[in-house]
């Protein structure tokens, strides 16, 4: 068995928000034929299903992002699962629009739901991390996590979540790689291969200080880096008015 939660806050008001982006992805997958409607368990709202003839629970917490490790800590142990069972979809500043990884195990990075994952389900779980771009000054970053996609953004925000849906099979397959392959060619840019599996975290006096949360810190103000020509950067170039640097 297989659960795929979603990361995002409950109700209509942040529906559209970037920071939603994991509950569009469950959302998405749970409209393919063979998934339940949804309804609620573990503090979530949950929807039962199966991909590649294996069982899948889709869930969308409804504790609000910082809790979200809790309802997904209790559905773990219901069904006797491990964190190896578990696949997160959630959004990631350090991205580019329209980009995506996968791996397993890492740190937060400062997501808050992260850090409630790793806390009520260890850490060797896969996570699928869709890039919201970051608005390049710290003090910008809560406002637009917590703001809606621009009309623009449906120009890849629409395919990805749709090419994910449709190859949702892969992630209970193993296949990261194909299906990073599957969202790049959706959004016209180059196939990406997966990240390797994160090594523990260090600990102790010489580990590195713990990531700042990225709604009220913003991690760092750093852009991350752009393409400068191909499909990407001319859809780019008309989100933002400017040639990506």
């Amino acid at each position: 068995m297989l659960i795929i939660v979603g990361l995002g806050n409950p109700g209509a008001k942040f529906s559209g928000n970037r920071h939603n982006i994991g509950f569009m992805a469950v959302d998405a997958i749970q409209r393919r034929p063979g998934f339940a409607p949804w309804s609620k368990k573990f503090k979530a709202e949950i929807s039962e299903g199966e991909l590649a003839g294996e069982k899948v629970l889709l869930m969308k917490p409804q504790t609000f992002m910082n809790l979200s490790g809790e309802s997904v800590g209790e559905a773990m142990r219901f069904y006797k699962l491990g964190p190896e069972n578990i696949v997160a979809i959630y959004d990631e500043l350090d991205l580019i629009p329209a980009k995506a990884r996968i791996k397993t195990g890492g740190g937060h990075g400062g997501h808050n739901g992260v850090k409630s994952l790793d806390a009520h389900c260890g850490r060797e779980y896969r996570r699928l991390r869709l890039g919201i771009g970051h608005p390049g000054a710290k003090e910008l970053v809560h406002s637009y996590v917590l703001g809606d996609f621009a009309k623009v953004d449906q120009t890849w925000l629409a395919p990805m979540l749709d090419a994910l849906a449709d190859n949702a099979d892969m992630l209970v397959k193993g296949e990261d790689s194909q299906l990073m392959n599957k969202l790049a060619l959706a959004v016209g840019a180059k196939p990406d291969a997966p990240e390797p599996a994160a090594k523990t975290p260090a600990s102790g006096p010489s580990a590195k200080p713990a990531g700042k949360s990225h709604i009220h810190q913003a991690r760092s103000g750093a852009k991350p880096s752009l393409p400068a020509s191909g499909p990407m950067a001319d859809m780019l170039k008309k989100m933002f008015g400017t040639k990506p640097d």
